[in-house]
Order: structure tokens, then C-alpha cells, then sequence
């Protein structure tokens, strides 16, 4: 493996603890800011900037994206994305032991299953971690991260029928942000434009998926329950993104029917783990006043 490619992995490790960190900081924050208004998305992130917390996990969360831009130019994206997903498993650790939620034993099981599939993913990219595959064709990466915002804003459409329901944002904050990567690694394949690469029309791209998903993930974490919802973002985001290292950047496969049939299973494991449910939370009663 060239050194080029180990660094980019050192890299997507501490994005995994960064990122974890960030999103826990951010659901403090975003609990305590007033609820996002999709009618008024430019007042409601001023007002979820003007929570400390929030605004200190941000900071952390964009030291977490630039380790994550160094990754993504230095080693093959579906390398990159796994080892980011499989420090997810540190997720339930983080939220326990140093945020002090309550985390239950289907949390713990859901992501730990998650890990293990991810990990299954990495078993089978050999072969992809001898350069950055960084070229691709114009017409499908347009169309692969266009499905992606048409998705995420269906979602958001979906959601709105179920106004409780911060699941279904989270899944599409995920695909927002794997858009978002993946139109950053391909602009690493133009860091030949020097400082002329923000003008880069994949630059704004980068920027409004970025942002538009920031809005979406802080009212999922509003909504909560945080475990699942950190878990659903990661997950939606990772799949998505190893996907188009064959799809889009022309990664080779794994070679042989077993090791493509154990691809699909890590791809199924995942996101049936990932959709793991909450138990369901006990209706409210009400409260009865004194005569």
C-alpha cells in the first residue's frame, strides 16, 4: 500500500473520532436551540449558532471534513468511507461515557451490527488500495449525486407527514452529505487548479449539499432519539459513498463470487442494522388538575 494511501487512512481515523464527537456536541446544542423551521431555514440556523455548544461542535465537525477532503484525496473513497464507518462503533462509547446518555441495549447491538458490516466491507477492497481512483465521467457523477438530493428531499418531504420523526431526516442528512463527499473526491481529481478549485462548479455543489444537510441533521437531532439518528446519518452517508467508488469512480470489484457475495451481505447487514428501531417511546399521560 503506498504511503500516500496510509496517510489518507490515518486521516479517515481521526475523522471517525472527530466526527462522532462533533455530532454528539451538535445534539446538545440543537436540543436546546429553538426548533428548525423549514419555512425559515436562514433564522433557524442563525439560531442554532447562537447555542455555544452547537457552534463548538461545528467547529469540531468541520476539523472532522478537512481530515475528511486530505483522506479522500489521498486513498480510494470506498477505503476511506469505511474506515470512517467503522469507527462508528465508538459512537455508543462516546455517548455513555462522556455525553451521559442513556444508551440501550438494542443502540448497542444496532451499531455494533452496523461496525461489523462495515467492516466485512473493508474485508473486500483488495485491489482498490493502490491509488485514489479519482477520474470520472461527468454524466454519472451528475446523476449519482443528483439522485442523492432528489432522495434527501423527498425525505424531507416524507418526514413532514411524520413531524416526530427525526429517522427519516437522518437518512436523508446522510445522503446530503454523501453527496457532498463524493462530489469532494471528485474534485480532488482538479487539484490542479490551485487556489482556482473553489471556483470549481463542483465547489458550490459541495457547499449547498453541505449546508442544506446541516439543517436537515440538526432538527433529526432534535428530534432525536440521538443514538439511532447519529447511527442512520453515518450509515446512509457511508453506504452511499463506498457505493460510487465502483459506481461513479470506476473502482475495480472484488474478484470472485464469494468476495462479491460478501459485499452484498455487508451492504444488507448495514442497512438493516442501521434501520434498527427504537423501542417504542411510552405515550404520554395526562396530566389531570386538581379541582
Amino acid at each position: 500500500m503506498p504511503l500516500s494511501v496510509q496517510l489518507g487512512v490515518v486521516m479517515a481515523l481521526v475523522t471517525a473520532c472527530t466526527s462522532i464527537l462533533g455530532f454528539l456536541l451538535k445534539h446538545r446544542g440543537a436540543v436546546a436551540a429553538p426548533d428548525v423551521e423549514w419555512r425559515h431555514p436562514l433564522r433557524s440556523t442563525i439560531d442554532l449558532f447562537r447555542s455555544p455548544v452547537y457552534l463548538l461542535g461545528c467547529v469540531v465537525a468541520t476539523t472532522s471534513w478537512g481530515f475528511h477532503v486530505a483522506a479522500l484525496a489521498l486513498a480510494p473513497i470506498s477505503l476511506v468511507q469505511a474506515v470512517i464507518a467503522g469507527g462508528l462503533v465508538l459512537l455508543t462509547v462516546f455517548a455513555d461515557r462522556l455525553f451521559g446518555h442513556a444508551v440501550t441495549r438494542r443502540e448497542w447491538i444496532g451499531v455494533a451490527l452496523t461496525a461489523l458490516g462495515l467492516a466485512f466491507l473493508a474485508a473486500t477492497l483488495e485491489g482498490t488500495a493502490d491509488a485514489a481512483h479519482a477520474d470520472y465521467a461527468t454524466a454519472t457523477l451528475a446523476g449519482y449525486v443528483g439522485l442523492a438530493a432528489v432522495a434527501a428531499l423527498a425525505l424531507v418531504a416524507c418526514a413532514r407527514l411524520r413531524p416526530r420523526d427525526g429517522l427519516l431526516l437522518a437518512m436523508s442528512a446522510g445522503l446530503l452529505w454523501g453527496g457532498s463527499d463524493v462530489a469532494i473526491k471528485a474534485l480532488s481529481a482538479h487539484t490542479d487548479l490551485g487556489l482556482g478549485v473553489v471556483l470549481h462548479p463542483l465547489a458550490l455543489v459541495i457547499l449547498v449539499l453541505s449546508m442544506v444537510g446541516l439543517l436537515v441533521s440538526a432538527r433529526s437531532l432534535q428530534l432525536g432519539p440521538v443514538v439511532p439518528v447519529v447511527t442512520i446519518t453515518s450509515a446512509t452517508a457511508n453506504v452511499f459513498t463506498i457505493a460510487s467508488g465502483a459506481i461513479v469512480f470506476g473502482e475495480p470489484l472484488p474478484d470472485g463470487t464469494l468476495a462479491v457475495v460478501l459485499r452484498m451481505a455487508a451492504f444488507a447487514l448495514v442497512i438493516g442494522a442501521a434501520a434498527l428501531p427504537p423501542p417504542p417511546m411510552p405515550a404520554a399521560q395526562p396530566v389531570l388538575e386538581r379541582p
